[in-house]
């Protein structure tokens, strides 16, 4: 398929954009990246996805399909040859989802509520929030990979794919606060894979170097104090 037959509108500090990316590059799909830009939407986006007006979007020839865990299924049934990102069980599959929905529900709540907390009580609480939702993710991981380096198995799978879009924004929350989140006492199992993770050449490449997304979280809580 042609490049410019698929393409992804999105930016690059986005954990959401990251998972397209991801199963894209799974696949050996080859895409065009679209950036848009931080404070304005294009046209193109408004067009894609008039109901939500929000990055990421796939757009596979003429058609938009969107909601970041979404495109992903869809790029599993669209290019259904090996390797799957979603378990063929429909159990594993069921197991996935759910954990996916927790980490989108849960985990990344909490990291938002560390950088906004005001006080060192409130930061110290959402800190214990996130920590406490790692360490059932870390039950998670040793029931779904089974042994095995991903939660999806020997490979990266859907739920390494929801997961593991977040790891720059987890790195960079423990840089600013000066905490270990993903901790080999409590999470030994997910400090590995973490590590496996970021290290796979599906996701090496689109993964944001931590000096970078650190100055660009800089960047929005600047913005974020101006708008008080």
């Amino acid at each position: 398929m042609a490049k410019s037959d698929v393409k992804v509108l999105g930016a690059w500090p986005s954990p959401f954009v990251m998972r397209p990316t991801i199963a894209l590059n799974i696949k050996s799909v080859e895409y065009e990246f679209l950036q848009e830009d931080l404070g304005s939407k294009s046209e193109l986006l408004l067009k894609s996805n008039p109901v939500h007006k929000k990055i990421p979007v796939l757009i596979h020839g003429d058609k938009p399909v969107c909601e970041s865990l979404i495109i992903v299924e869809y790029i599993d049934e669209t290019w259904s040859s090996a390797p799957s990102i979603l378990p063929s069980d429909p159990y594993d599959r069921a197991t996935a989802r759910f954990w996916a929905a927790y980490v989108d529900d849960k985990v990344f709540p909490s990291m938002k509520e560390i950088f906004i907390a005001e006080g060192v009580e409130a930061k110290k609480a959402a800190i214990q929030q996130l920590v406490d939702g790692l360490i059932l993710l870390e039950d998670a991981y040793v029931k779904c990979s089974k042994g095995k380096p991903f939660f999806g198995g020997n490979q990266i799978g859907y739920l390494d794919i929801a997961f593991g879009s977040y790891l720059g924004w987890l790195i960079v929350t423990e840089k600013f606060n000066e905490v270990k989140l993903l901790d080999e006492a409590k999470t030994p199992g997910l400090a590995k894979w973490a590590d496996i993770f970021c290290a796979d050449p599906a996701v090496k490449d689109v993964m944001p170097e931590t000096d970078k997304l650190a100055e660009y979280a800089k960047v929005l809580a600047k913005m974020r104090a101006a708008s008080k």
